[in-house]
């Protein structure tokens, strides 16, 4: 207020973060003087609330990127971040740095804030960090904050081997001030800061003027002679000022904060203009190495590009730091740091298993109360063992039994009661929002198993291609077409006269013995013609389906796909042991079960004879072992757990522990009618010969009482 109302201020720089931003924006601009803030990042809602302010510092979220990919490079998955408790962190850094992480394939798993000014609490904040198990550490802190907590750290051993620290540009462009005996506990720190275009005229021009008088006004500093991004960005916006203000009018603040708006000129930092009263955003970055009593330059990193030796010729850039060269690390261990340690001795890694496995082949967990101890047997466990023995490391681990679903053990990753989950545990999409797998170690697909229908040796096998209503109506159709022939054929026949016994014999014998050649009458000849052809068709039929059963239908399954089982609204079995299953499918209790491929081996290596897969393979993930999300030993597992394969040491467990299940035979009952034909499927062909048989009686009949009336009108008699 006493700049604007006192000193006739007509513009204002300086403020570095966003609350004084904030506070000096709301009422500079209500006097409409422009202010100049060199914060590290201006939201659009603070542009648009307050139009007078302008953004003369690049934009540093860019940075963040950068960050996440020098943590890409070296395959670290879990990252501690520590920054100054100011707001401009917390809702501006913060999550920038979370979401280029996430992109990187790392996380944030613990944050750190600190306060402006060094507080006793910082040794009990980094003693809590020292015990944990991640060693990556991204500092965004002040110049003098930051050279708080490294000196502390270094006190606390935490600059040795195994460390990984990164800061950001608020210290970084500054570590040429440092004087040597604060560098000296900074060692191997990975730095990123603004890269301004040094190497021209104007810019080591500035260079030089400021050295000389920097030293001649502050001679007793040592290192910091060189300008920092804050001079370097200040200076540019200062020009942006006075060439706006080269002009005067009446209207000066208006005109003035639109020509410093259509500022564009050659600055330090490059081409100086402004889009959305913003300067624009910084899109390089050069990344040093401390060491010895200064730094070392590796390269720079640029957005949308990646890293380079330099910036000159961008066709040489990668996408991975470690083709910047050698890096000098905490400690200078002749290794790069992975990025985490291995929990103490006697602090083991819990290890969760499932009790009550379905398949106990790959999962076994008995207690003896005797002995206080818990067994824990099966393929899963002896291949976990396996795999362990592969790591380059020592890994210490215990098995806790847990009793609960499969997906409230998984769960207890996400809640860090377990920091892995062994078992026959398939991977499914909805888990994998609360832990990462393992490649699966098993087959992966879903299988439908069916019990199969088994023929046997039958002495009325001969019967089974028909129905007995089918048998019923050939028998009774062909005793009818016998009597209808006879019927007619009896006064032209020698053969059917005679006694009773007699005519009743031959009788039969039509019915069963269909030959035209003796036939006399065209009412006959039409209806035996007619029932030879039912005859060819009923047992060219019966002969098809009795072939069937005697070849085909000694082993299939009682349904074939999954259409099957929806139409019969049939019931999908889910048990808890292998019995289970096959005593419901036996008893057609259940249509069938899906089973994991790996599961399906088991149970039908030992159900051999009575069920079979059906139906397509249904994609899903298999079994596999899972740890919680970013877990630094997933990468370790997924190798070990090759090497393992590679070896052929997974094959010999599961043919020892799986492959060799002894088969047990299961004794199905059959349906006697599942395959046999049914009338519906004849009843034209019965329609249609016993209605000719009928019209054939009806004409005959008709036929001899027109005769019989004829001949009594002659009183003659014939014989009908």
């Amino acid at each position: 207020m006493d700049l604007m109302d006192s000193q006739k201020v007509e513009a204002i720089l300086g403020p570095q973060t966003s609350e004084e931003t904030s506070s000096v924006a709301e009422i500079a601009s209500k006097k409409q003087i422009p202010v100049l803030s060199f914060a590290d990042a201006t939201p659009n809602w603070a542009t648009e609330r307050w139009p007078f302010l302008l953004q003369a510092s690049q934009n540093q979220l860019a940075q963040m990127k950068a960050i996440a990919a020098i943590v890409q490079s070296w395959e670290w998955h879990q990252v501690t971040v520590i920054y100054e408790d100011i707001d401009s962190s917390a809702t501006g850094i913060l999550p920038h740095l979370s979401d280029a992480l996430r992109e990187a394939g790392a996380e944030i798993i613990h944050v750190l804030a600190l306060p402006h000014f060094p507080s006793s609490r910082l040794s009990e904040e980094l003693e809590k960090l020292k015990g944990g198990q991640c060693r990556v550490f991204v500092v965004h802190l002040s110049l003098e904050l930051a050279v708080h907590l490294f000196e502390k750290a270094n006190k606390m051993k935490m600059m040795e081997k195994d460390y990984i620290w990164i800061t950001t540009d608020a210290f970084t462009s500054l570590v040429h001030s440092i004087n040597t005996s604060s560098i000296s506990s900074m060692q191997g720190i990975l730095g990123v800061r603004s890269h301004f275009p040094e190497d021209k005229p104007k810019f080591q021009d500035f260079c030089k003027r400021f050295r000389k008088r920097f030293g001649a006004e502050y001679p007793e500093e040592d290192n910091n002679h060189e300008p920092g991004a804050l001079a370097v960005q200040t200076y540019d916006a200062v020009w942006s000022v006075a060439l706006a203000m080269e002009q005067k009018s009446e209207k000066l603040n208006q005109k003035l904060l639109r020509r410093i708006l259509l500022s564009d000129f050659d600055g330090l930092t490059g081409k100086v203009e402004f889009m959305n009263q913003k300067v624009a955003p910084a899109h390089t970055y050069q990344i040093i190495n401390l060491m010895g009593k200064s730094y070392r330059e590796l390269g720079f990193w640029t957005y949308g590009l990646g890293f380079s030796d330099t910036i000159i010729d961008p066709k040489y850039n990668c996408s991975s730091m470690k083709d910047l060269g050698q890096v000098f690390w905490p400690g200078a261990p002749w290794y790069t740091p992975k990025g985490w340690t291995l929990p103490a001795k006697d602090q083991p890694l819990r290890i969760g298993v499932p009790i009550g496995s379905e398949f106990q082949q790959y999962v076994n967990v008995e207690y003896d109360e005797l002995r206080n101890f818990t067994y824990f047997g099966g393929f899963s466990i002896e291949l976990f063992k396996a795999l362990v023995e592969k790591l380059p490391f020592y890994l210490p681990y215990n098995f806790i039994p847990f009793n609960g679903s499969y997906d409230d053990l998984v769960k207890q990753l996400y809640l860090n009661n377990f920091a892995g989950v062994v078992g026959d545990v398939a991977i499914v999409a909805r888990r994998c929002q609360y832990a990462d797998f393992t490649h699966p170690y098993t087959e992966s697909g879903l299988v439908m198993i069916f019990p199969v229908q088994k023929s046997g040796n039958k002495t009325l096998l001969f019967l089974k291609p028909f129905t007995r209503a089918v048998w019923i109506l050939v028998a009774v159709i062909s005793i009818y077409n016998g009597f209808v022939v006879w019927l007619i054929e009896r006064n032209h026949w020698p053969e059917l006269t005679g006694s009773a016994l007699h005519q009743t014999g031959t009788f039969f014998w039509l019915s069963f013995n269909l030959h035209g050649e003796k036939l006399h009458s065209n009412l006959s000849r039409m209806t035996t013609l007619v029932w030879l052809f039912v005859a060819l068709v009923i047992s060219q039929t019966y002969t098809a389906n009795l072939t069937s059963m005697l070849t085909a239908r000694g082993l299939e399954p009682t349904v074939n796909n999954i259409e099957t089982l929806q139409s019969s609204n049939a019931i999908i079995g889910y048990s808890r042991c292998l019995g289970d299953y096959a005593s419901d499918l036996k008893s057609r209790k259940t249509g069938a079960v899906f089973l994991e491929v790996a599961e399906a081996k088991i149970f039908l290596a030992k159900y051999c004879k009575g069920f079979t897969v059906a139906g397509p393979t249904y994609k899903v993930g298999g079994l596999g072992f899972a740890f919680p999300k970013g877990s630094p030993l997933l990468p370790s597992v997924i190798e070990a757990l090759l090497k393992v394969s590679e070896s052929g040491k997974l094959r010999e467990l599961e043919t020892s522990m799986i492959a060799s299940e002894k088969c047990m035979e299961v004794n199905l009952h059959d349906d006697d009618d599942i395959s046999s034909l049914s009338p519906s499927g004849f009843w034209v062909l019965f329609v249609l010969s016993g209605g000719i048989s009928t019209i054939a009686l009806v004409i005959f009949l008709w036929r001899c009482n027109w005769k019989i009336n004829e001949n009594l009108l002659v009183n003659k008699k014939i014989r009908c």
